[in-house]
């Protein structure tokens, strides 16, 4: 089988592997669609390094059709398409019976531990199955919809730690993928206003049809000035970062009203610090959080958004390659262009 195999930063090249075989418990699927991440280019740069070895395949976010089944696997067929929450928890430490699996101590994922989606085919381990991380897909949903459950999911989680509320006035820093699914997804847990901030032009048309009521290009607008005229005066209530610039933390913390909450939802590079104005946390009462992976529960909460169109993906991936031009595909994500990119494969 064709696969992307990461050798070492900057070393992702094209290759020729054995196509896996199901052992006990497990499940072979030849990937349909398989969508880059901005982990997975932050992993390929050298700018993300923890859990990653060499040499390896990434990619997390996939769907597939089963061509092979393991012995005392039940449930499961040859020819079922299905989507995989790719974390998989141990579900017994101490994280875990906290109910925080997300950040289990064990955490195990595809892309990672295990091979991922830049290839032909993928094998998912037994843990996958035992910890329910497999999903039918149902008819009418397609391959690439059913991919994007995993970082929908990611966004849900992020959602539920900033507790976006009924009449919130939400910021957004950022409209790639991420940042428009959070604009999705704010505006159906009930704000009434999100603004997004974004230099690209592209991208901030897609956040004004995704849901956007104020769109700024920071480069030529203040954005706390249309914050202003959204609020009063008095600040949103939320603002999650979308983007891995360290700098917006700070800018975050003065975008926000008195008790207000920020999530520092992107990925940052390794070492990546950020200077910002201890007094306004403490004087203006603002809460931080973060927001790491994805626990099963929220993998399900996306699946089922996507399933009942409630959240839609059709405007999100917009450059599609060839199995055979896996490599080429995730350059073509490093160099910003577009939103969404799939690698496909029949």
């Amino acid at each position: 089988m064709k696969a992307a195999v990461l050798h070492a930063p900057e070393e992702l090249r094209l290759e020729e592997r054995l196509t896996p075989q199901a052992g006990a418990g497990e499940l072979v699927l030849r990937v349909r669609a398989a969508t880059v991440c901005g982990t997975d280019i932050r992993i390929v740069s050298g700018r993300k390094t923890r859990g990653v070895r060499f040499p390896s395949v990434l990619g997390h976010e996939l769907a597939g059709e089963i061509v092979d089944v393991g012995v005392g696997v039940r449930d499961f067929a040859v020819g079922q398409a299905v989507a995989v929450n790719p974390v998989m928890p141990c579900r017994h430490c101490a994280y875990c019976r906290r109910g925080r699996e997300n950040v289990c101590l064990n955490r195990q994922a595809l892309g990672y531990e295990f091979d991922g989606g830049f290839a032909e085919y993928v094998k998912l381990p037994a843990l996958a199955l035992e910890a329910g991380n497999v999903m039918p897909i149902p008819q009418g949903m397609s391959f690439e919809t059913a991919a994007l459950a995993e970082p929908l999911a990611c966004c849900v989680n992020g959602l539920r730690n900033v507790g976006v509320s009924l009449g919130d006035v939400v910021v957004v820093l950022g409209a790639g993928p991420i940042g428009l699914m959070h604009v999705a997804l704010a505006r159906r847990a009930g704000a009434r206003a999100v603004i997004v901030s974004e230099p690209n032009a592209e991208r901030r048309e897609a956040a004004h049809a995704t849901g956007a009521l104020i769109v700024c290009d920071p480069s030529s607008e203040d954005v706390s000035k249309a914050v202003d005229a959204a609020t009063d005066g008095l600040g949103a209530d939320v603002v999650i970062v979308a983007i891995g610039l360290a700098p917006l933390a700070n800018e975050a913390l003065g975008l926000v009203c008195k008790g207000g909450r920020v999530n520092l939802f992107a990925g940052f590079s390794k070492g990546a610090l950020a200077s910002f104005d201890v007094n306004l946390v403490h004087y203006h009462e603002i809460a931080v959080t973060g927001a790491s992976a994805l626990r099963r529960v929220d993998y399900e909460t996306a699946f089922g958004l996507l399933r009942s169109g409630l959240i839609a993906t059709d405007r999100l991936i917009t450059h599609r390659f060839d199995m055979s031009e896996a490599v080429q595909a995730i350059q073509f994500a490093r160099g910003g262009k577009g939103l969404k990119v799939a690698i496909c494969n029949g």
